[in-house]
């Protein structure tokens, strides 16, 4: 069992592209994984929901015209289709994922992260879900397995906020992250971004190693 500690925010396309990279990976070479999630916001101050399209988004941060971010979008939703992920990038309603990542926390409190995580992913990127609004999410949170009462409550409250502070601001002071996603294998092999299998394949067989020697060193 590899412990993969991963940041990553749920409106990022390359995030989903690198979870299921690695999930893919993973699985081709049998080794199972213990997936940690650490919050990493994007745009802490959007709104819930985005005004404009995607690519009307990208277009703007990045000083493209609004043809050139589209093209961006069409390699991008290519991509993802190498590792199954149905890129719906004309329907995508980016916006606020700061309560997501709350009850991200909430989900992995009742073993649920990975659950919650995909559940959201997929929302915003395939189904075209405003994943910034509450509703939204609960709907989400109980689809992937939360209970609704439970998920409501964290949401009426600032329960989780400080988590996903600290998981961001330990990224940035820590580990010098300024993008996602950023995994952290074992604890100490660093992969930015969604990288080539081979490179994930290769991180999997250095923390494997580090494992053995782990277990190997005398106790004492």
């Amino acid at each position: 069992m590899i412990r993969v500690d991963v940041w990553s925010d749920m409106i990022c396309p390359f995030c989903y592209i690198g979870k299921k990279r690695l999930e893919n990976v993973a699985a081709e070479a049998g080794v199972p994984l213990e997936v940690r999630w650490h919050s990493y916001e994007l745009d802490p101050n959007s709104p819930r929901v985005l005004p404009g399209t995607l690519a009307e988004r990208i277009a703007k941060k990045y000083g493209l015209t609004v043809a050139d971010a589209m093209e961006r979008q069409i390699t991008l939703a290519e991509t993802a289709a190498t590792e199954g992920i149905d890129f719906q990038w004309e329907a995508a309603r980016p916006g606020n994922t700061f309560d997501a990542h709350r009850l991200s926390h909430l989900a992995t409190e009742r073993g649920l992260g990975s659950a919650f995580e995909e559940r959201v992913f997929h929302a915003y990127m395939t189904e075209g879900q405003a994943v910034g609004e509450r509703e939204v999410l609960l709907r989400l949170a109980v689809e992937a397995g939360l209970d609704e009462s439970e998920a409501r409550a964290t949401l009426d409250s600032d329960r989780f906020a400080q988590d996903v502070r600290a998981d961001q601001n330990f990224a940035q002071t820590e580990l010098g992250v300024r993008g996602v996603p950023f995994f952290v294998f074992e604890g100490r092999i660093g992969l930015s971004g969604a990288q080539p299998r081979e490179l994930f394949r290769e991180a999997l067989k250095q923390a494997a190693a580090a494992q053995a020697a782990n277990s190997e060193a005398p106790q004492g």
